[in-house]
Order: C-alpha cells, then structure tokens, then sequence
C-alpha cells in the first residue's frame, strides 16, 4: 500500500492561531480522517515556523530570547489544535537539529548542482546598531497609500509589497536612524534555471488546480526570478555552512520543515537511525505520496521554489497541493478594529468546537474561493443540520427505544420494511467518500444531511411514538430500522465530527464503523441481539446571544490624526466601509408575510432552463400549487417528492417561463448547488408557520 504524507502549512510561531487557520486544518483534518477509515496508511504532520526576523523583532520587545518565544506559541498552538480535534501524528518545529541537517543537505545538493549563485546586492545598514537590516527592522510611510509606520516589505493598511527602497521616510526600527545602503554578497537559488522542469509539474491536473496553475504562468512570462537564500547576521536561523556571518532566509527552511517533521514523527515510532531517516518518504524512489494544503497566498512558494528545491536535492515534490481561499467574517475581511479577528482560544471559551468543524465542512468546496463565516448562517446551519436533522433523528430514535416499554432491545431484521431505506442510504457511501478524497466537503455534508432527511421521514410517515401506545413491538422494528441509519450516520459523521460520532457509537452500543468495513457491509448493519446503550441529546442548539460574544468590542476610537500628504493628495485608498445593516421593518410589515407547510408531490425540470424546476405542492387546500424554483443546481426532480417545505403563501402570482407560479419554497445557503430546502418536520401540509 502506497504511504500517503499529509501536511498543513506551518503556522508562524509570532501570535496566537485564529478561525482563520482553522479552516485548513480542519479541512485536512477532515480529509485525513476519512483516510485513515477507509483504511488507508497515512501520515498527518505540521510544525511551528519559527525563524525569521519578525519572531526576532518581537522576542527583543518582550525581553526574552527568541528560542523562549517560540516554545510559548510552540505549547500554545498544541494547545489549540489539539481542543478542535486536530488529529496531527506529529507536531513538530523548524528550529530543530532535524530541520537543520535537511537544510544544509538540501543546500549542499543545490550547490552541487550548480543552483546556488553569488551575487552582490545592496542591503540596508543600520550604524548605529551595527547590523543589517531585514525587512521587519524597517519602518517608514507606504509609497501606495501614504500610511506611516508601516514595514520595509508590505503595509498593514493597504496591504501594498514592496522593497525597502520603494518605503518612504525609511528607518531603522532598531535606533530610528535613517538607512544607510551597503553593498554585501548574497546567495542566491537560481530558480530561472528549472522553468522546463516547473512548466511539466504545473501541466500535471493532479499538482493543482488549472486556475491556481495558470496564474502561476505569469512567471513564466515575466521570466522566473532566482531567489535570495540569504540572510546577514544576526539573524534567527541557521548559518550558511562555510559563510561568514550568513543565514538561510527563513522561506529556505520553512517548507523543509515538513521533512524535518518526518524525521521527528519517524524516530517517535522508533526509527532511531541516524539523520536522514525521512528518505522513507521523501527520496524520489519512495513508495509515497505527498500531499501539502495551504492558503492561496503561499501558492508561488509551494509550486515553483519548493519544487524545484526538492527536484535539484534528488527528492520527490509533493503529488498535490491542495489550495484553499481566505476566511472572511460577516462578509469582511478579519477585523481587530470591528471585533471580527477572532482567536482560537477565545473560541473554545465560548462554543463546542463541534459546531465549527461542522460549519466549515459544510461551506468547504474543491477550490480555493473565500469562506465567509456568517455568524448568522452558521447558527441557522447548526441548528437546523446538525441539531434539528441529525442529531433529532438520533435522539428520537435512540430515546424512544429507550423507554421502559422496548427497553434497549432492538427487533429482528424486517427488511420489508427497512431494507428500502437502508440500501439507499448506502448506495450513497462511494459519492461521500469521492468527495471527502477530492476536498470537497460540503458535497459530503450535503449528501450526508440527504440521509438524514430521508430517514426522518421514514420515521414521520411510520409515527412510532403513536405505535409505541398501541403496537409496541411495531414501534420496536420502525425504531430498529432508524437505528440502523444512525449507525451508518455516525460512520460518515466521523472525519467531520469525531466527537459526536464516538458519542453516537456509544449511545448504540456498538463498534466504530469505517468506511474500509463499508466497502463489504449490507443490510443489516446492526446485529440485534445486542441491546443499545443510553441515549442523550447529540448536541444542544446554538443561541444566538451565544454565538455573537464571539465578537469582541471594538477598541475605544482614537483622536483624528491630520491626514498625510499623500492623503491630501487623494492618493491614499479609503478603507472599506463595513456593509450597511438592511432596514429595519415593523412586526406589521412582517405579518403580512403568510407562511406555510407543504409537501412536494411531483417535480420535475423546466425545459430550456437549467436552474428551474416546476413543482407540484400539497399546501392543504383543494388542489396542489404548481411552484416553480430556482433549486435545480441544488436537487435532481426524483429527490423532492415527499420532503416537507416551507412555502410562502401569499405572493402574487407570476409566470416563469411560461408557468404560472404560485407561491415562493424557503431555502438556506449561499446559492447553487448549495441551497437547502427549509424542512418544517413532520407537519401536515398547509400548517402555518409562525
């Protein structure tokens, strides 16, 4: 069996993790998992990135060396990955023994190879302090924006790049003396030489995506530039073996870290060779797979100098990079200033590490567009998937059977009446686990929750809680069979939710099922001889003054500061205005609103348009309404007869394409294939809804 290496990008170790890096943990967290059921032999790894110039800018403010203050974040970070679940082999550091032999290895193949330059380059020069000066020791006003105290590299206010020589009013952040420029030789990898080698590994559709691919080319175009591996002392990193007061730039030895973690998880299993043990997975000849996951701001680094390092040292580049978007909060970008930039931490003080997991699973696709974390949407998706679908059909089911009357005992197999139900459910399995291999995740989820509507249903039509009065041991086998979804449930809960589905394989009293034991298991998945365990609610319902304590106060506003020249000029860009609230209306504006339940009873597609289908609804009156709704990306017609829905009563008619519509089905989600319809429960059709 091939190994498969699976890697997140290393955290830099100068602050706290926040909801940001969670959501590509927790996508490959979720990915690894559902490997490691289907029996696969994987490796999940991650470490600290710990060198650099702004963890030394900020060990020198606190007073401490910058060793100390990386093993706080070090402890820290484990901390809170470990609090959502993150199921990490190991979690190692880039300032290591490990990480330090695989630099100066990789390093030395590179120069062999005759990838390693010599050219001489200015570098700023601070003499009052004596030292060199790397980008984070230099402050000055942004030559974009015209905002003052920003970095010699990059501006926090318009997120502009750019090179110290570009900064305006540029100085040391050391002394506060004006910058001085030196000559000084620098080593340099020579990238320009492996654009054939790098074009080939672009072309692979396995690498990456064609979009992130073709935004690469630009480079090509422009011409690959050879990259400076070069850092003047003093400076936190390894020193250059055979240089004079020289350091590999912090993007040299980050990425080799994750070799470096393989040598750590390696020796950790028992493997105490000596150095260069991770050979096993990363030699060219290896009999594994790589697999890194990163943000898409970190994508030139990963799929053209990573690579090409890793070709010219005689290693294998990774099979895939998996790129994800940025995490957005109420529509905007993380905000200190509007309370939006939220921590790890503060997180678990407040909410089950539960509902995010499940959140982020459910908006997380194939590609690397953004993730908004509506606070609102994330409330109404927990509580109307996780607690209202799944987890109210594992309560009911589970505390019906529990009650004196069956206690705990489960019925012999009735496939007439559970085989139906059962069968389809797991002729779902392969599309779940296609879309958890492929990242796509809320694909997963939706076919999950798909199963869990259907089996509510069954327990809706069959009423075993009226049975339980009159026909025990009928109330027995409908529970018996629901069960048998709840079992399968907890199995394709378990990469998203590993919490609630030990939890759920408790209440059963029943083994953990995997997708490996999937693969040769039918109807029945239960053996009934065996009673089931206690029951308890899956998860509670999330409150929304709960949810908004997540949201911290904004700083108290400071005074008005005269504008710039450049802000005075009209050059500076404003800063985005957060969005304007929707206008508030009276409860009588709201009343007029009529709501009710339906029952579809017959869809099918409107010719000539790909969005629409034209349904037949059961709302209680004499005749069922023809509705026609823009759900087709989101359902196939042979899904919806029979699902309960929430239908606005009281629009005036209109004619789509021809058909006359009457009425309006409430939906949640952003749209596409990801709209899910409003389940009322099991109502009769034509109920209002208050």
């Amino acid at each position: 069996m091939t190994k498969t290496l699976v890697t997140c990008a290393l955290p830099y170790a100068n602050g706290a993790v926040h909801l940001g890096h969670m959501v590509e943990h927790v996508q490959t967290d979720i990915f690894v998992r559902y490997l490691r059921s289907k029996g696969d032999d994987v490796v999940f790894l991650c470490a600290d990135d710990t060198h650099g110039a702004p963890i030394e800018v900020a060990a020198l403010k606190q007073g401490i060396t910058p060793e100390a203050f990386v093993a706080k974040w070090a402890v820290e970070h484990q901390r809170d990955f470990a609090d959502f679940q993150i199921s990490f082999d190991h979690y190692g550091s880039t300032n290591s023994p490990e990480n330090k032999h695989w630099a100066e290895f990789i390093y030395q193949r590179a120069k062999e190879q005759g990838s390693i330059l010599r050219k001489e380059i200015e570098q700023p020069f601070d003499p009052k302090a004596g030292r060199w000066l790397s980008d984070r020791f230099i402050r000055g006003t942004c030559p974009n924006c015209g905002a003052a105290d920003q970095y010699g590299d990059a501006c926090e206010v318009c997120n502009a790049t750019y090179t110290p020589k570009e900064l305006k009013d540029a100085r040391s952040a050391l002394s506060g003396e004006p910058l001085q420029w030196k000559k000084s030789e620098h080593l340099f990898f020579a990238l320009s030489k492996h654009g054939d080698f790098l074009k080939a590994v672009l072309a692979d559709e396995r690498f990456i995506n064609r979009g992130s691919a073709d935004q690469l080319g630009q480079f090509f175009t422009k011409g690959l530039a050879d990259w400076d591996i070069t850092r003047d002392g003093p400076y936190f990193g390894f020193q250059i073996p055979g240089e004079d007061n020289k350091f590999f730039y912090v993007w040299l030895d980050a990425p080799i870290g994750y070799i470096a973690a393989t040598e750590q998880w390696l020796a950790k299993q028992g493997d105490t060779g000596p150095l260069g043990k991770a050979a096993k997975y990363w030699d060219r000849s290896a009999d594994a797979k790589v697999i890194h996951v990163i943000g898409k701001d970190i994508v030139y680094f990963h799929c053209l100098f990573w690579p090409a390092v890793l070709n010219v040292a005689g290693l294998k580049h990774p099979e895939q990079v998996h790129i994800h978007g940025h995490l957005t909060v109420n529509g905007q970008k993380m905000s200190k200033s509007r309370g939006t930039f939220i921590n790890a931490r503060p997180y678990l003080d407040v909410l089950d590490p539960n509902y995010l997991r499940f959140f982020y699973a459910s908006v997380l696709g194939p590609t690397a567009e953004d993730v908004d974390l509506s606070l609102k949407e994330f409330r109404e998706r927990v509580n109307g998937e996780l607690v209202n679908n799944l987890g109210n059909l594992a309560n009911r089911t589970l505390s019906l059977l529990a009650k004196p009357e069956l206690a705990k005992k489960l019925a012999p197999v009735n496939a007439a009446l559970g085989k139906p139900l059962v069968d389809q459910a797991l002729s779902r399995v392969g599309e779940i686990g296609k879309a958890f291999g492929s990242f796509d995740h809320r694909a997963a989820v939706k076919a999950i929750l798909e199963i869990g509507f259907t089996a509510n249903q069954f327990l809706a039509q069959k009423e075993p809680w009226k049975l339980l009065k009159t026909d025990p041991e009928g109330a027995r086998a409908v529970l018996s069979e629901a069960a048998e979804v709840v079992y399968l449930l907890a199995c394709l809960l378990e990469p998203i939710v590993p919490e609630l589905a030990n939890k759920l394989f408790t209440q059963l009293n029943r083994p953990r099922l995997t997708f490996k034991a999937l693969t040769s298991s039918s109807y029945p998945l239960l053996g009934r001889d065996t009673p089931i365990g206690e029951p308890s609610p899956l998860i509670n319902r999330l409150e929304a003054e709960t949810v908004d304590k997540l949201i911290q106060p904004a700083p108290a506003a400071e005074a008005p500061k005269a504008p710039t020249s450049a802000e005075a000029k009209g050059k500076a860009k404003p800063a985005s205005e957060p969005a304007a609230p929707p206008s508030e209306i009276d409860y009588a504006d709201f009343a007029k609103v009529v709501l009710k339940t339906g029952r579809i009873v017959a869809a099918e597609r409107v010719p000539k348009a790909d969005k629409l289908l034209k349904l037949s609804v059961d709302v209680g009156e004499a005749a069922p309404r023809t509705i026609v709704s823009g759900i087709a990306e989101a359902y196939q017609p042979e899904q919806l007869p029979g699902r309960n829905v929430v239908v606005v009563m009281n629009l005036k008619p209109r004619a789509l394409k021809g058909i006359e519509s009457k009425g309006m089905l409430l939906t949640a989600g952003p749209g596409g294939k990801d709209l899910l319809l409003l389940d009322p429960g099991a109502v009769p059709p034509g109920s209002e809804v208050k």
